[in-house]
This record gives C-alpha cells, sequence and structure tokens, in this order.
C-alpha cells in the first residue's frame, strides 16, 4: 500500500497549465482537496489525509515537490526519510509523453521514459522500484507518428529542443477536454487506490483511454 503520494510538476504560475504539470493538476482534481491543509515541508508543499482503508482508516502523505522537475528526487526522499516511507511504498503521479492524451497508468518500476522527475527521484533513492499514475500528454508531431497534435510553435522540428518546448505548452482546446476527463478519473482512481491497494487497480489501469 503507498503511504506517500507526490505531484510532480515546477512551481510557478507560469508553469501551472502546462503539460508538465499534470501531476499538480490532478491534486487539484482529488475530492478531499478543498479541505487540506498544506504547509511549505521538505523542500515542497506537504499535507496529510486520512482515508479509509478496511478496519481501519490509513494517514497518507501528499507531496507537491517545488526543487523543479529535474531535482524533485530531493524533496521526495526528505519526505520519505522523515516518515519512514519505503520506495515501493511511494507512488509519484507524473506526465507521460509515451501515452496519448486522455490514457491513464498504473504502473511499478521499469523504465524512466527520459523524464526528468523520474530520473531525479530513482537517482536519490537508488532505486526506480516505485508506483507511478501516468498521466497521457503525447508527443510532439515529428516524434512519435499519429499522436501528440500539431507541432510546437517556434521549435525546430525534430531539434533538440522540441520535446522540451513541448512539455513546457499549454494543452490545446480540442485536448483540454480530454485532459479534464482524464484527470477526473485519474484522480478518484487515485483515491480508491490509495484505500485498497495499488494491486486492486491492475489489470484494469494499466493503461485505459477516458473518454470525455
Amino acid at each position: 500500500m503507498a503511504r506517500l503520494a507526490v505531484f510532480l510538476g515546477n512551481p510557478g504560475k507560469e508553469y501551472q497549465k502546462t503539460r508538465h504539470n499534470a501531476g499538480r493538476l490532478l491534486a487539484l482534481k482529488l475530492p478531499f482537496y478543498p479541505e487540506l491543509s498544506w504547509t511549505k515541508k521538505f523542500k515542497g508543499l506537504y499535507a496529510s489525509r486520512e482515508i479509509s482503508a478496511g478496519e481501519k482508516p490509513v494517514n497518507i502523505h501528499l507531496l507537491q515537490p517545488e526543487t523543479y522537475m529535474n531535482a524533485c528526487g530531493q524533496s521526495v526522499f526528505a519526505a520519505a526519510a522523515f516518515f519512514k516511507i519505503k520506495p515501493e511504498e511511494i507512488i509519484v503521479i507524473h506526465d507521460d509523453l509515451e501515452l496519448a492524451p486522455g490514457t491513464v497508468s498504473f504502473k511499478f518500476g521499469g523504465g524512466l521514459g527520459g523524464h526528468n522527475g523520474l530520473r531525479s527521484v530513482k537517482q536519490c533513492f537508488g532505486t526506480a522500484d516505485f508506483w507511478r499514475l501516468r498521466l497521457g500528454i503525447g508527443r510532439p508531431a515529428g516524434r512519435l507518428p499519429g499522436a501528440g497534435g500539431a507541432p510546437v510553435k517556434g521549435a525546430r522540428e525534430g531539434g533538440p529542443g522540441e520535446v522540451a518546448d513541448w512539455v513546457l505548452s499549454g494543452f490545446s482546446a480540442a485536448e483540454a477536454p480530454v485532459i479534464a476527463a482524464a484527470l477526473e478519473a485519474a484522480a478518484a482512481a487515485l483515491v480508491t487506490a490509495l484505500a485498497a491497494g495499488m494491486q486492486e487497480m491492475l489489470p484494469e489501469w494499466a493503461k485505459k483511454k477516458i473518454a470525455p
């Protein structure tokens, strides 16, 4: 069972609604979000919530790192060390280029998919054996045929900065309802997973497309 839920993203208003902030956007969709009291702690924003799980409730720790994506592992490690939480008791909620917009996936361990946030977490813990809740944002055109939508404005197609531009761009008008539906469904699924256990979400949520 996961004891720490980490919502990845970058701090600052300029990043609030970008693709790379899908994890933080999901936090806003948690049914109990308005009741949470976030405090600055562990190089991030921290809150806790008691969730019913079987015969007795469990206390879940929630964290939004504020170290920027490529150093977010420092925040996650600090919180985990304080509460004596093992890597396998952590679930990281993050954007994923390999999944089309509207696709949600629960996964344990495995590759990092080039994600700087996941790479930072692995570096700090020395292992990639933690849970992930992957939120599809697609790839820019030219990097993955048939997915990702239009090329990023101003980015050189196939150039080294294309993906970086893409993840820091906002969702298109066409994508907005798809992303909104996926975030709502993923938030509800996360609450269920925290209460019932991650394994209960598989195989239904191994890769699930959410229709708006």
